[in-house]
Protein backbone atom coordinates (compact mmCIF):
# COMPACT_ATOMS: atom_id res chain seq x y z
CA UNK A 1 0.00 0.00 0.00
CA UNK A 2 2.85 2.37 0.88
CA UNK A 3 4.54 1.55 -2.41
CA UNK A 4 1.49 2.62 -4.44
CA UNK A 5 1.10 5.70 -2.25
CA UNK A 6 4.67 6.73 -3.05
CA UNK A 7 4.08 6.26 -6.78
CA UNK A 8 0.91 8.37 -6.53
CA UNK A 9 2.80 11.19 -4.80
CA UNK A 10 5.51 11.02 -7.44
CA UNK A 11 2.89 11.27 -10.17
CA UNK A 12 1.44 14.35 -8.50
CA UNK A 13 4.88 15.95 -8.30
CA UNK A 14 5.53 15.34 -11.99
CA UNK A 15 2.08 16.38 -13.16
CA UNK A 16 2.36 19.62 -11.20
CA UNK A 17 5.88 20.30 -12.45
CA UNK A 18 5.23 23.94 -13.28
CA UNK A 19 5.42 27.26 -11.48
CA UNK A 20 3.24 30.30 -12.22
CA UNK A 21 3.77 33.48 -10.17
CA UNK A 22 4.55 37.16 -10.28
CA UNK A 23 6.94 39.29 -8.23
CA UNK A 24 7.97 42.91 -7.84
CA UNK A 25 11.52 44.16 -8.36
CA UNK A 26 13.22 47.53 -8.68
CA UNK A 27 14.87 48.42 -11.96
CA UNK A 28 18.35 47.53 -10.72
CA UNK A 29 17.31 44.53 -8.62
CA UNK A 30 18.08 40.95 -9.59
CA UNK A 31 15.70 38.12 -8.82
CA UNK A 32 16.85 34.51 -8.89
CA UNK A 33 14.98 31.22 -8.64
CA UNK A 34 16.30 27.73 -7.94
CA UNK A 35 14.73 24.84 -9.83
CA UNK A 36 15.66 21.22 -9.17
CA UNK A 37 15.72 19.66 -12.62
CA UNK A 38 16.63 16.13 -13.79
CA UNK A 39 19.19 15.77 -16.56
CA UNK A 40 18.21 16.03 -20.25
CA UNK A 41 15.02 17.87 -19.37
CA UNK A 42 13.57 20.80 -21.29
CA UNK A 43 12.52 23.89 -19.35
CA UNK A 44 10.24 26.54 -20.85
CA UNK A 45 9.84 29.93 -19.17
CA UNK A 46 7.12 32.42 -20.15
CA UNK A 47 7.38 35.92 -18.73
CA UNK A 48 5.84 39.40 -18.99
CA UNK A 49 7.07 42.66 -17.50
CA UNK A 50 4.78 45.49 -16.39
CA UNK A 51 5.64 48.99 -15.11
CA UNK A 52 4.15 50.67 -12.06
CA UNK A 53 1.87 53.58 -12.96
CA UNK A 54 1.78 56.15 -10.09
CA UNK A 55 -1.27 57.87 -11.59
CA UNK A 56 -3.49 54.82 -11.30
CA UNK A 57 -1.60 52.96 -8.60
CA UNK A 58 -1.54 49.87 -10.80
CA UNK A 59 0.72 48.26 -13.36
CA UNK A 60 0.67 48.96 -17.09
CA UNK A 61 2.37 47.32 -20.09
CA UNK A 62 6.08 48.10 -20.31
CA UNK A 63 7.51 50.81 -22.51
CA UNK A 64 9.14 50.00 -25.89
CA UNK A 65 12.82 49.20 -25.66
CA UNK A 66 12.71 47.74 -22.19
CA UNK A 67 14.10 44.25 -21.88
CA UNK A 68 15.01 41.58 -19.38
CA UNK A 69 18.44 40.09 -18.99
CA UNK A 70 18.18 36.35 -18.35
CA UNK A 71 20.93 34.16 -16.92
CA UNK A 72 20.74 30.43 -16.27
CA UNK A 73 23.43 28.43 -14.46
CA UNK A 74 23.66 24.69 -13.93
CA UNK A 75 24.61 22.96 -10.64
CA UNK A 76 28.31 23.22 -11.63
CA UNK A 77 27.96 27.03 -12.01
CA UNK A 78 28.37 26.77 -15.77
CA UNK A 79 26.45 29.36 -17.76
CA UNK A 80 23.72 27.73 -19.85
CA UNK A 81 22.00 30.90 -21.01
CA UNK A 82 22.85 34.61 -20.86
CA UNK A 83 20.84 36.88 -23.11
CA UNK A 84 18.72 40.04 -23.21
CA UNK A 85 15.10 39.45 -24.21
CA UNK A 86 12.19 41.80 -24.82
CA UNK A 87 9.75 42.79 -22.07
CA UNK A 88 7.44 39.86 -22.89
CA UNK A 89 8.17 36.49 -24.38
CA UNK A 90 9.61 33.10 -23.60
CA UNK A 91 12.93 31.30 -23.43
CA UNK A 92 13.89 27.67 -23.03
CA UNK A 93 16.92 25.56 -22.19
CA UNK A 94 17.77 21.90 -21.70
CA UNK A 95 19.50 20.62 -18.59
CA UNK A 96 22.54 18.37 -19.02
CA UNK A 97 23.37 17.96 -15.34
CA UNK A 98 20.82 16.96 -12.67
CA UNK A 99 20.47 19.29 -9.72
CA UNK A 100 19.68 22.86 -8.77
CA UNK A 101 19.58 25.29 -11.70
CA UNK A 102 19.61 29.02 -10.97
CA UNK A 103 17.44 31.29 -13.14
CA UNK A 104 18.09 35.03 -12.70
CA UNK A 105 16.23 37.97 -14.25
CA UNK A 106 16.85 41.72 -14.11
CA UNK A 107 16.13 44.74 -16.32
CA UNK A 108 18.63 45.49 -19.04
CA UNK A 109 18.99 49.20 -18.19
CA UNK A 110 18.03 51.62 -15.45
CA UNK A 111 18.36 54.89 -17.39
CA UNK A 112 14.85 54.76 -18.85
CA UNK A 113 12.75 54.07 -15.78
CA UNK A 114 14.09 56.39 -13.02
CA UNK A 115 13.47 53.92 -10.21
CA UNK A 116 10.20 52.51 -11.51
CA UNK A 117 8.97 49.35 -9.87
CA UNK A 118 8.51 46.36 -12.14
CA UNK A 119 6.05 43.50 -11.90
CA UNK A 120 7.28 40.34 -13.59
CA UNK A 121 4.87 37.52 -14.37
CA UNK A 122 6.72 34.22 -14.56
CA UNK A 123 5.57 30.76 -15.60
CA UNK A 124 8.13 27.93 -15.46
CA UNK A 125 7.23 24.65 -17.16
CA UNK A 126 9.45 21.58 -16.85
CA UNK A 127 9.49 18.33 -18.80
CA UNK A 128 6.45 17.39 -20.85
CA UNK A 129 4.69 20.56 -19.65
CA UNK A 130 7.14 22.52 -21.81
CA UNK A 131 6.00 20.73 -24.98
CA UNK A 132 3.47 22.42 -27.24
CA UNK A 133 1.34 19.40 -28.10
CA UNK A 134 -1.03 21.38 -30.30
CA UNK A 135 1.88 22.39 -32.51
CA UNK A 136 3.28 18.86 -32.39
CA UNK A 137 -0.05 17.38 -33.49
CA UNK A 138 -0.24 19.86 -36.37
CA UNK A 139 3.30 19.14 -37.58
CA UNK A 140 3.19 15.38 -37.16
CA UNK A 141 -0.47 15.12 -38.21
CA UNK A 142 -1.34 13.07 -35.17
CA UNK A 143 -4.83 11.87 -34.47
CA UNK A 144 -6.33 12.54 -31.05
CA UNK A 145 -5.46 9.01 -29.91
CA UNK A 146 -1.89 9.25 -31.22
CA UNK A 147 -1.43 12.59 -29.49
CA UNK A 148 -2.70 11.18 -26.21
CA UNK A 149 -0.33 8.21 -26.49
CA UNK A 150 2.52 10.65 -27.16
CA UNK A 151 1.60 12.61 -24.04
CA UNK A 152 1.50 9.45 -21.93
CA UNK A 153 4.90 8.36 -23.24
CA UNK A 154 6.36 11.75 -22.43
CA UNK A 155 4.88 11.57 -18.93
CA UNK A 156 6.35 8.11 -18.37
CA UNK A 157 9.74 9.37 -19.59
CA UNK A 158 9.54 12.35 -17.23
CA UNK A 159 8.62 10.08 -14.32
CA UNK A 160 11.65 7.91 -15.12
CA UNK A 161 13.90 10.97 -15.17
CA UNK A 162 12.46 12.15 -11.88
CA UNK A 163 13.03 8.73 -10.30
CA UNK A 164 16.62 8.71 -11.56
CA UNK A 165 17.11 12.18 -10.15
CA UNK A 166 15.77 11.10 -6.76
CA UNK A 167 18.18 8.15 -6.79
CA UNK A 168 20.98 10.58 -7.71
CA UNK A 169 20.06 12.83 -4.77
CA UNK A 170 19.89 9.83 -2.46
CA UNK A 171 23.33 8.68 -3.59
CA UNK A 172 24.82 12.14 -3.06
CA UNK A 173 23.21 12.35 0.37
CA UNK A 174 24.60 8.94 1.29
CA UNK A 175 28.09 9.94 0.12
CA UNK A 176 27.89 13.18 2.10
CA UNK A 177 26.71 11.31 5.21
CA UNK A 178 29.50 8.73 4.92
CA UNK A 179 32.08 11.46 4.42
CA UNK A 180 30.78 13.35 7.45
CA UNK A 181 30.81 10.21 9.58
CA UNK A 182 34.41 9.46 8.54
CA UNK A 183 35.50 12.99 9.43
CA UNK A 184 33.73 12.81 12.79
CA UNK A 185 35.41 9.44 13.49
CA UNK A 186 38.87 10.73 12.60
CA UNK A 187 38.31 13.87 14.66
CA UNK A 188 37.27 11.74 17.65
CA UNK A 189 40.36 9.54 17.22
CA UNK A 190 42.62 12.59 17.00
CA UNK A 191 41.04 14.06 20.13
CA UNK A 192 41.52 10.75 21.97
CA UNK A 193 45.19 10.53 20.94
CA UNK A 194 45.80 14.15 21.98
CA UNK A 195 44.13 13.53 25.36
CA UNK A 196 46.24 10.38 25.92
CA UNK A 197 49.44 12.24 25.04
CA UNK A 198 48.51 15.14 27.32
CA UNK A 199 47.63 12.71 30.12
CA UNK A 200 50.95 10.87 29.76
CA UNK A 201 52.87 14.15 29.73
CA UNK A 202 51.07 15.39 32.84
CA UNK A 203 51.72 12.10 34.65
CA UNK A 204 55.43 12.28 33.76
CA UNK A 205 55.60 15.90 34.82
CA UNK A 206 53.93 15.12 38.16
CA UNK A 207 56.25 12.19 38.73
CA UNK A 208 59.29 14.39 38.09
CA UNK A 209 57.86 17.02 40.44
CA UNK A 210 57.29 14.50 43.23
CA UNK A 211 60.77 13.02 42.75
CA UNK A 212 62.31 16.49 42.88
CA UNK A 213 60.48 17.21 46.13
CA UNK A 214 61.46 13.75 47.41
CA UNK A 215 57.83 12.90 48.03
CA UNK A 216 58.16 9.49 46.41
Amino acid sequence: MLKYGGIFLLLLCVLEYGTGLYFHIAETERKCFIEEIPDETTVLVNYKVELYDPRTGGFAPSTPGMGMHVKVQDPDDKMILSRVYSSEGRFSFTSHTPGEHIICLYSNSSSWFSGTQLRVHLDIQVGEHAIDYANTAHKEKFSELQLRIRQLLDQVEQITKEQNYQRYREERFRQTSESTHRRVLWWSLIQTVVLLIMGAWQMRHLKSFFEAKKLV
